[in-house]
């Protein structure tokens, strides 16, 4: 029913036999038969290993940055100007293997205490001003109502009864572009302050607010101290600024940081949007159904770069606590198992990011189909 672990997407005969439905049905299988496929050791979290994937890229960072401020003046300006965008472009990469690190922290895969784990991804998140445990509380709820239409946290599809009248306007080349630009750019501080792409909230909803429908009573405090770690982080960038000047700041810091929005948001985006992927109201969706309602993505070198977050996703939301040096080894040990329920897309990233824009607008069931519940991606508006 679906082209499951032989995906890949080459030409476009390849692609029209890739873009298969996955199957909706109860999986024959059970989250405890999937979890015996993976060997005992890929759930083990070492502290020396995973601190080591820091360092590493620290050292790389720090590398870059070095390298860019000693030697980017004495080139003549054209090709400082290129050099400097390619330094935000590459240390932009490797920021985002930093973020992914901290996302693991959020989900108690970087060491066996807690109180390590929430230390270490609250100095990386706020380094990269992102709300730690505002948004590690989001996203747990993301991970516990995956592919479902009324609590999924992020990407929610809307029906088509309820897309926006002037999406028709941008249903072609020219405003898909804009919209991808808008989207990669400041889609993730929208989706931080005011809650775009994510679930309907009855009130306002924002991930600085302790006390939004987000959170709730047990949480607020951790959300008062995320907002402190991004101000004082937003502190030291302006004290910088003062010191070094604005053009330093956006070069050195600015530019890879919206580098990392922007792979953010895409990883996210690809991960969750594809035409093959159900989604479900509340008659049919069930947390493994839902769970396995995402697709593995392949970001070529970027994959390593990115600490496998790209191409080992399926396994990450069944087991989101296992380390991600394992998420590989685990991702080999469950495909027998899945089988046309696991998904692997190998569309090089800018060209799936363009078919998704394009064939994924809205979501609705098929006509005259039994199953009311299951919704499926459409673009006929």
């Amino acid at each position: 029913m679906g082209a499951g672990g032989r995906m890949s997407v080459s030409t476009k005969k390849d692609e029209k036999e890739a873009i298969q439905r996955v199957p909706y049905t109860k999986p024959p299988f059970t989250l405890s038969q999937i979890k015996k496929a993976i060997p005992p050791h890929c759930f083990q979290r070492s502290v020396i290993r995973s601190f080591s994937y820091v360092v590493y890229d620290f050292i790389i960072a720090f590398l870059l940055y070095h390298v860019a401020t000693t030697y980017f003046s004495l080139l003549p300006q054209p090709l400082s100007y290129i050099a400097w965008a390619i330094y935000g472009a590459v240390q932009g990469c490797v920021l985002t293997g930093v973020w992914v690190i901290a996302h693991e922290c959020g989900h108690h895969a970087f060491s066996d205490y807690q109180w390590l784990d929430d230390t270490v991804g609250l100095i990386l998140h706020s380094f990269l001003l992102v709300p730690y445990f505002s948004w590690k509380y989001s996203h747990r709820r993301h991970h516990s109502n995956t592919g479902s239409l009324e609590r999924d946290e992020v990407f929610v599809p809307k029906p088509k009864s309820k897309i926006a009248w002037f999406s028709k306007y941008f249903n072609n080349p020219p405003g898909r572009v804009l919209t991808l630009a808008v989207t990669l750019l400041f889609g993730w501080p929208l989706y931080l302050a005011f809650n775009v792409s994510g679930r309907y909230y009855e009130r306002f909803a924002c991930h600085f607010d302790p006390y939004g429908p987000i959170y709730n009573d047990r949480e607020r405090l951790q959300i008062y101290l995320s907002d402190v770690g991004m101000l004082a982080v937003a502190y030291g960038l302006f004290k910088l600024a003062a010191a070094k000047g604005i053009s330093y700041l956006i070069c050195v810091y600015g530019v890879p940081l919206l580098v990392v929005n922007a792979f953010l948001v895409l990883i996210t985006y690809l991960q969750h949007t594809h035409p093959s992927l159900p989604h479900y109201d509340s008659s049919e969706w069930d947390w493994l159904r839902g769970a396995l309602a995402t697709v593995d993505r392949d970001y070529g070198i970027l994959n390593k770069v990115f600490h496998n977050i790209t191409d080992t996703h399926v396994a990450h939301h069944l087991f989101s606590n296992m380390p991600h040096y394992h998420a590989m080894e685990a991702t080999n040990a469950i495909k027998p198992i899945l089988q046309d329920y696991y998904q692997l897309d190998r569309t090089p990233f800018i060209k799936a990011m363009w078919r998704e824009a394009k064939e994924c607008i809205y979501v609705e069931p098929d006509e005259g189909a039994p199953n009311k519940g299951v919704f499926w991606y459409g673009n006929k508006i």
